[in-house]
């Protein structure tokens, strides 16, 4: 497979089997070593690794060269053999070097010690990053990840359909690009956040399952794990449930990772949503260290000390966490700051208490609260949270949701392993509130995915009680506390519909102006259908061993969405613009 009209072998497939073998390699020289009077060392340097060459020193070749080598292999003289090489026990010898390309030289190593560049600088000139054995091997986990999804996904019955990349405006939650129409001035599509609604009507469509690799577009503020454009698995399914949906996606996620780690994954858990922000304060949890909250409303039920017992009469809850051993690893000002922290994110105030066993061996606390705690009450937190001398314990009493959320912050902020480091935690969440928080200006509930999003039918009856409390039929994909991917059931039945757009204010004049196109096709008969969707981008970075998607994309942009190495966005050509109707105006300062 590797061999062309060019070349017999790749480089990095060198062995002692073909010693005594005429061979002909191709690729760049990575580095040149003088040996002697007459000869020199070249290292040539493909894909798939390096193979040394002993050539002539009077042949002139330098760094980044392209060449061919044809020579005869031969095993390494005693002394010279490289143990961190797989082609460190043979070279070629005898050398004819034909120069396919010279090269200027680089603007920084083609190795590892690029990691260290600026990334601008190594985005600039990506097409040599790319050439590094970082991104190589990135970018081959990327291929064996989407073969793998291919394969998963076909072997289950699921056809592959392309969807359109200009399409209506639609209101999925993201703001979206959009595209000027020439011939329409005015008028404009949009770059798809998803194929959500193509998908969909797929379904009506009869395709029964439909997947894609799908390129998805919106115009959100980049990050480590978010970019401009991304792909995602896209995948519909009729006459399910959800356990059918959660069952294809997991057999495809699994069949990717162990295409590259050479593993097969556990079965992937599930946790609720409510339990998942009550263990860990957060609705994509990291399953990889413990420190999980604890409920500790019942032991202070009683206290004297106000801040909590105002907490408690006003319907709040107390919870805490234990950091093992962090009383000596967290200063007063280390505290503080995370004190401050806890307020900014919207909580009343921390907590924070450091286990130490008095003279008399009973339990105690260092705390400027301690004072206002009975002995009970430090004797049942120490029970309630496992407590040993040594430990620190953070707690927050607030309302249930800005309890969990600030201590599954302050959580992840202090145990937390990098996103990439082992072991791979796979968890599916499920039961998502069907609405989340309400409009300032409305006060109408909000979709907590999408209107379409299936409500669970054992609370469809608190739709006009409490509709805060209605569970969705919603279920996320989370690995090592990153959200790969959501999906839900769909509704499909037209008065369940009316009902949730009740729910959102969304009249039913609004509904036919905004979905009407969509919603139309379901007269026609609509199966029941749910699908999910998960980000490959983040999936290869975390099985590739990278904190930031970047360094998985061939073409990134950078953090302020620039490409360095196209220098775009650029402005706009005036006579496009003009043809498309559309007038610029000025930066504002």
């Amino acid at each position: 497979m590797s061999s062309t009209s060019m070349r017999t072998h790749l480089c990095g497939d060198m062995r002692p089997e073909q010693i005594g073998d005429t061979v002909s390699v191709c690729g760049w020289v990575g580095r040149r070593r003088e040996h002697g009077e007459h000869l020199a060392f070249v290292d040539l340097r493909d894909h798939s690794g390096i193979v040394q060459c002993v050539i002539n020193d009077d042949v002139d070749v330098r760094s980044e060269y392209v060449l061919r080598i044809t020579g005869v292999v031969r095993e390494r003289p005693e002394g010279t053999i490289n143990d961190n090489l797989p082609t460190g026990s043979i070279e070629i010898g005898d050398c004819e070097v034909e120069i396919l390309r010279s090269a200027t030289p680089p603007p920084f190593p083609i190795d590892a010690r690029a990691d260290d560049v600026d990334e601008n600088i190594r985005l600039q000139y990506r097409y040599l990053d790319l050439r590094r054995e970082r991104m190589q091997k990135n970018l081959r986990i990327r291929s064996k990840v989407n073969a793998a999804v291919r394969n998963s996904m076909a072997g289950q019955g699921f056809v592959e359909v392309e969807t359109p990349m200009l399409v209506p405006s639609t209101p999925e939650g993201a703001r979206e690009f959009l595209v000027p129409s020439r011939k329409e001035p005015g008028s404009f599509y949009a770059l798809p956040q998803s194929p959500q609604l193509f998908k969909q009507l797929l379904m009506v469509g009869g395709f029964d399952r439909y997947y894609q690799i799908a390129r998805c577009l919106r115009d959100e503020d980049l990050r480590a794990d978010r970019q401009y454009e991304f792909m995602q698995l896209d995948m519909e399914m009729s006459f399910v449930n959800q356990d059918d949906v959660l069952d294809a996606v997991s057999e495809s996620v699994l069949a990717a990772a162990e295409a590259v780690t050479g593993e097969r994954p556990a079965p992937i858990e599930r946790i609720t949503w409510h339990d998942a922000m009550n263990r860990f304060g957060i609705d994509k949890p990291d399953l990889r260290f413990g420190m999980e909250l604890q409920e500790l409303t019942a032991v202070f039920a009683g206290t004297e000390f106000k801040a909590f017992a105002g907490n408690i009469e006003s319907g709040g809850v107390i919870k805490g966490i234990k950091v093992d051993g962090g009383a000596d690893q967290f200063g007063r000002n280390q505290l503080d700051k995370l004190t401050d922290k806890a307020k900014a994110a919207g909580a009343k105030g921390l907590v924070w208490m450091k286990a130490a066993a008095k003279d008399d061996g009973s339990a105690g606390f260092d705390s400027p609260v301690a004072k206002f705690l009975s002995d009970d009450e430090v004797a049942g937190l120490w029970s309630a949270m496992a407590v040993e001398a040594g430990d620190l314990v953070l707690i927050v009493a607030d309302e249930w949701e800005t309890t969990c959320e600030v201590l599954g912050m302050l959580r992840n902020d202090i145990g937390r392993p990098p996103v990439h480091q082992g072991p791979y935690r796979y968890v599916w969440v499920v039961e998502f509130p069907l609405f989340v928080g309400r409009d300032k200006e409305t006060g109408n509930p909000k979709s907590g995915h999408h209107p379409f999003t299936m409500p669970h039918p054992d609370d469809i009856d608190k739709f006009e009680t409490d509709p805060m409390a209605v569970r969705s039929i919603a279920y996320d994909l989370v690995l090592n506390g990153w959200e790969l991917g959501s999906g839900s059931i769909r509704i499909h039945e037209p008065e369940l519909q009316r009902k949730v757009f009740a729910g959102l204010g969304i009249s039913d004049e609004e509904a036919e102006r905004k979905f009407g196109f969509f919603l139309n096709p379901f007269e026609y008969g609509a199966p029941p259908h749910g699908g999910f969707a998960f980000g490959l981008d983040r999936l290869v970075a975390i099985l590739a061993g990278e904190d930031n998607i970047r360094e998985v994309i061939a073409y990134p942009k950078t953090q302020s969405g620039q490409d360095p190495m196209t220098n775009s966005p650029t402005p706009g050509d005036p006579k496009a613009i003009e043809e498309l109707g559309l007038r610029v105006l000025p930066k504002v300062d």
